[in-house]
């Protein structure tokens, strides 16, 4: 509360393997990345009979942990008679804002959050936060890039222009590039505020002079509102430099093709999943399944369009988007329907003439705002307190022995999932626990995204998929659908040098504007 980090997970540090041993199971590839000389925070699961409090973690059968990377942490977390075994460890600033590197800006800024501190004479050139992981099919599978992994570089297959790609809006990193690197900055965060404006702009200065990069074109996401969109263009104007729009989900695309040295003669089928991103038609994306090239792309299906009753209030009251999708369905909604218990008679007449009207309600395909109206549609989260939320909770309700699915309707370039909102308001009817519901409809996901995966491929002659966009960070989706993908014979590829959310962004803006350049130079 302090932090102004209502429900958010903060992470541990442990002394030692031992300890987190009897707080965590562990994979022999976790054991690895725990103790790799980059010391990233490492997401594991939680043991039942761990003593650490539920609310580090709220909702979570997860943990992120970390060892001592500094002798001070070696001397802070010294296995002492009576003295924790773990210690939160949060980074020196308030929630969305930047870190503080500067003592008298920490006095000024923290001392509400901060009992007391522990200065030093040593001046901190640059913030960076901890690197967050989590081990996939026995490989790294990156949450966060950051320190000790940023800005080592990004190895391409073919030369690069000296370009600079601004990143998304959320988890922001930048990217420039030179030779055959592209170097990745660190963990910039959501750039909503001056202050992290001021931070991403001296972390852009601070890498071109370290890396003697002048950029010659620049790259940026087509949302005209985002802060990097905006400094993009104006530095483009001041200084007479190409400026290229890159679609968001394209760019998703085009990252996780580059970090595997995809060729990218043949497209591969991209399947591009977040909570949101700019489309070509001006609607709000992010359930997309792409024919994606490096430097273009076209899009065959994708997520049926809801409308978001409300705009950015649908996404903080995902309750909003449960009532969004009955509408479309064709159901009532009933007084004992969770989303519907959540809101006001009031209110939701509001949202029914919002819908109706389409005001203030822009459309969007997001798989994303999918999983925030199922995880409302049955209970389990109808206001967030941070990002994907309500997404997260619904991941940590599934039962893992529940087989069946969802099903739903694939069309010639639509793919609706009408069918599941009626198949879940019949389960919640029939009594039906949440995990089984839960599962139900992670199991539909997956089923879903196999057929269309085949579909392509029967269309198209492609067996490559690459999969990107932060709905992937969920594991129970992603074991899921590789799973799926790898039995009907697909080769599959995921991020393992950069985050599969918008913190690797950068590195698909910078390929994909680098392949347009030599296209139209």
């Amino acid at each position: 509360r302090r932090k102004l980090r209502v429900d958010k997970p903060f992470a541990l540090m442990m002394p030692d393997l031992a300890t987190v041993e009897a707080h965590c199971y562990l994979e022999p590839a976790e054991y690895t990345a725990i103790e790799a000389r980059q010391r990233p925070i490492v997401i594991l699961d939680r043991r039942p009979e761990s003593s650490v409090a539920r609310e580090v973690a709220p909702g979570q059968d997860t943990m992120g942990v970390m060892l001592p990377y500094t002798p001070l942490h070696v001397l802070l977390i010294e296995p002492e008679p009576g003295f924790p075994q773990a210690l939160v460890m949060t980074s020196g600033n308030l929630c969305e804002e930047p870190i503080a590197i500067d003592n008298q800006e920490a006095r000024e800024r923290l001392s509400d959050l901060a009992d007391a501190f522990l200065m030093h004479d040593r001046r901190i050139r640059t913030r960076c936060d901890d690197a967050v992981l989590r081990i996939f099919e026995g490989a790294a599978f990156p949450l966060r890039r950051s320190r000790g992994y940023a800005p080592y570089p990004v190895h391409l297959p073919w030369e690069m222009p000296p370009l600079l790609a601004v990143g998304p809006e959320l988890k922001n990193t930048f990217c420039v590039t030179r030779g055959r690197y592209a170097f990745l900055s660190h963990h910039i965060g959501d750039l909503e505020n001056y202050e992290t404006l001021c931070s991403f702009e001296d972390g852009i200065t601070h890498f071109e002079t370290l890396f003697r990069v002048r950029p010659e074109a620049l790259a940026y996401d087509l949302h005209p509102d985002y802060l990097a969109t905006r400094y993009a263009l104006a530095r483009a104007e001041r200084e007479d430099l190409p400026a290229i729009g890159v679609q968001h989900h394209h760019a998703h695309i085009a990252a996780c093709m580059a970090e595997h040295g995809v060729a990218g003669e043949q497209p591969v089928i991209g399947v591009s999943f977040d909570g949101t991103g700019y489309g070509d038609d001006g609607a709000i994306w992010g359930g997309e399944f792409l024919l994606a090239y490096y430097h273009g792309y076209e899009r065959p299906l994708h997520l049926a369009y809801i409308p978001m009753p409300g705009s950015e209030a649908a996404v903080r009251q995902p309750w909003r988007l449960a009532l969004a999708w009955l509408a479309r369905a064709g159901l009532e909604w009933d007084e004992d329907l969770p989303p519907v218990l959540a809101s006001s008679t009031e209110v939701r007449q509001i949202v029914r003439r919002q819908l109706e009207l389409r005001l203030n309600a822009p459309l969007t395909s997001s798989m994303g705002r999918l999983f925030d109206a199922v995880s409302a549609l049955i209970g389990v989260r109808q206001r967030i307190n941070y990002e994907a939320q309500a997404a997260i909770e619904l991941e940590a309700r599934v039962d893992p022995d529940e087989q069946a699915a969802y099903h739903f309707a694939i069309g010639e370039d639509e793919v609706d999932p009408t069918p599941v909102i009626h198949a879940i308001v019949a389960d919640l009817g029939a009594g039906l626990t949440i995990g089984r519901i839960a599962a139900r409809f992670h199991n539909g996901v997956a089923d879903m995204v196999d057929q269309v995966c085949r579909l392509m491929r029967d269309r198209y002659g492609l067996v490559e998929v690459a999969l990107s966009g932060g709905v992937w960070q969920n594991m129970a989706l992603l074991n899921r659908t590789v799973q799926r993908l790898y039995e009907a014979g697909f080769t599959v590829y995921l991020h393992r040098q950069v985050p599969t959310n918008d913190g690797g962004l950068a590195l698909g803006q910078a390929v994909v504007a680098a392949h347009r350049l030599a296209f139209n130079p």
